[in-house]
């Protein structure tokens, strides 16, 4: 379906069937995002087609978390975000509303699907740069809307996927990852400068670890500063730190990357202050779950919110 023609009928539709679940009264809500790995339906550019067992491990993972707002990475073409969403709907989970932005590659794109509608769509596919006097588009581009949780409140999300570190033969990968966090950074100032108290998420896969210039980018600086929401398993682990300089030593890790054999935590939910006003941290956490790499190399994400501003 042409890609203006299906925005214009995806806002009509939240429109007329988001109405109802816009009048519910929520009193918490949850966001989760979630790198699906390669989940295509055919091959191609050394991707293999999702089996169906891959599949079925992911709808586990999602009905396990329960999500309100489901943002997705890897995922292949719009009939494959739809099949996600329809097989997700036979199982329980009904997403009635759902966004698609691709970018520059012709294999993979990110997605979001959400029970609540979707207010505003703003699509970032063509955002592009400039390194040692070449021009690089961001190869997924940004993903941003405008979320009706209830009919007092409402928050703006920002989906992305970064380079990843593999590297390539044109251009430093770490160089690249590090100018698309600045063009998504660049939204979320022009965002804060006009609505300093405006509810915020900034999440996806950033495929970098949070002391490196890429999450520092996307942190930002106080006033306009973002909150690492940091979840972590629910397995029991409640300590402190013993130094206050250090996060706990809670387990956070998302991704496994086989080359390395490293598990770092790669994925993120950043949220801005006015948001983190809302943040329930005891709702917030890595989804742990036996055989969890049957359905992909990352693990997801979910916070959790009060859906009234405080």
């Amino acid at each position: 379906m042409n890609w203006l023609l299906r925005c214009v009928c995806g806002v009509a539709l939240a429109g007329l069937a988001g109405g109802h679940i816009a009048a519910e009264t929520a009193s918490t809500f949850t966001v989760a995002t979630y790198n699906l790995e390669n989940y295509v339906d055919v091959d191609g550019g050394g991707r293999v087609a999702k089996p169906a067992e891959a599949r079925a491990k992911i709808r586990e993972s999602i009905r396990a978390m329960k999500p309100d707002v489901l943002a997705v990475q890897e995922i292949g073409t719009t009939n494959t975000l739809l099949e996600l969403r329809a097989s997700l709907k036979v199982e329980g989970l009904d997403f009635p509303h759902w966004e698609y932005v691709r970018g520059s590659d012709t294999n993979i794109a990110i997605g979001l699907l959400s029970r609540y509608p979707i207010a505003a769509r703003r699509p970032h596919p063509r955002e592009s740069f400039l390194l040692l006097g070449r021009r690089h588009r961001v190869s997924r581009g940004f993903l941003e809307v405008d979320i009706q949780v209830t009919p007092r409140y409402s928050f703006t999300l920002f989906n992305a996927h970064l380079k990843s570190r593999r590297p390539i033969p044109n251009a430093d990968q770490a160089e690249l990852r590090a100018q698309e966090a600045i063009l998504l950074r660049k939204h979320v100032d022009a965002l804060l400068e006009a609505r300093p108290k405006a509810n915020l998420v900034v999440l996806g896969d950033f495929n970098d670890t949070k002391d490196s210039v890429t999450l520092q980018t996307l942190l930002g600086k106080r006033p306009r500063a973002l909150v690492d929401t940091r979840p972590a398993e629910r397995n029991g682990d409640n300590a402190p730190s013993p130094n206050p300089r250090w996060d706990a030593r809670h387990i956070t890790w998302t991704h496994f990357y086989g080359t390395a054999d490293s598990y770092d935590r790669v994925d993120y939910i950043l949220i801005s202050s006015a948001m983190a006003r809302e943040w329930d941290r005891a709702g917030s956490y890595v989804l742990a779950l036996p055989n969890w790499g049957v359905a992909s190399d990352h693990r997801p994400v979910i916070a959790r919110f009060h859906a009234e501003d405080r």
